[in-house]
């Protein structure tokens, strides 16, 4: 059986570590050509109190194909690629779970989730529940289903407070929520409201790939400029220790 740091061997050139500082998002760290905040984190919820990505994921490149890949192809290729970025997941936890919670002024994270599907008849097999609540380990113990997709009509790409419906109550629990992709953060904004609607304390996201496109902008530019090969001993709350 592959260990943890065997699995996610290959990804250390594939993996770009987003980096604190001018043209970067200060809540999503996407890059902004100088702004403080992209358009959609300046002009959409903010319910989130720390968000933390753990690469960018580049259209069209290799974390982008595993991201798609995991939960729209046929086994045994779909499973391949839930396993390594279980342990892309898992890894960066062990290392940097820590981190987050220190942002936030909490020890620790007592309650996993997970970001639901919005397609309500998938959700229950969205391979993401399985990743958080089976495959990783520092996670499995801690991990609740909290969230459904609610009835309630909303557009896609865009936070509503209504999106989804919490499955219980919290008393002041900092929660941890996971996702696979941010783009806009509509959804995982969406989700810390309905979290904090039920009663949970801090809320901070983890995100396997906040996604951009090199095409846009300076992208290319400052993608190329990353550092390589990825660094799993840094995280952008290490380097932004007092962030909210």
């Amino acid at each position: 059986m592959p260990t943890v740091a065997e699995l996610t061997k290959g990804y250390g050139n594939v993996l770009l570590a987003p980096q604190p500082g001018p043209g970067v998002c200060q809540t999503c760290f996407n890059l902004t050509d100088g702004y403080d905040r992209c358009y959609a984190c300046a002009h959409g919820g903010r319910w989130l109190d720390a968000v933390v990505p753990i690469s960018y994921s580049v259209g069209g490149e290799q974390l982008h194909h595993a991201l798609v890949a995991y939960k729209r192809t046929l086994e045994p290729v779909a499973t391949h690629f839930t396993v390594q970025l279980a342990a892309v997941l898992w890894r960066f936890l062990s290392a940097h779970e820590q981190c987050v919670s220190r942002a936030l002024g909490v020890p620790a994270f007592s309650v996993v989730t997970t970001v639901p599907s919005n397609d309500p008849e998938r959700d229950d097999e969205h391979p993401l529940h399985g990743l958080v609540g089976q495959l990783v380990r520092p996670t499995r113990e801690r991990f609740r289903r909290l969230l459904v997709r609610s009835a309630y009509p909303v557009q896609p790409h865009r936070f509503d407070v209504n999106r989804y419906q919490p499955t219980g109550r919290l008393t002041g629990e900092p929660v941890l929520l996971i996702d696979d992709t941010w783009t806009t953060g509509a959804n995982a904004q969406s989700a810390a409201a309905a979290l904090k609607r039920a009663g949970a304390g801090p809320v901070a996201a983890i995100v396997i790939g906040r996604h951009l496109n090199r095409e846009w902008g300076s992208n290319d530019s400052q993608l190329n400029g990353l550092p390589k090969p990825f660094d799993w001993e840094h995280c952008v709350r290490c380097k932004q220790p007092d962030a909210r």
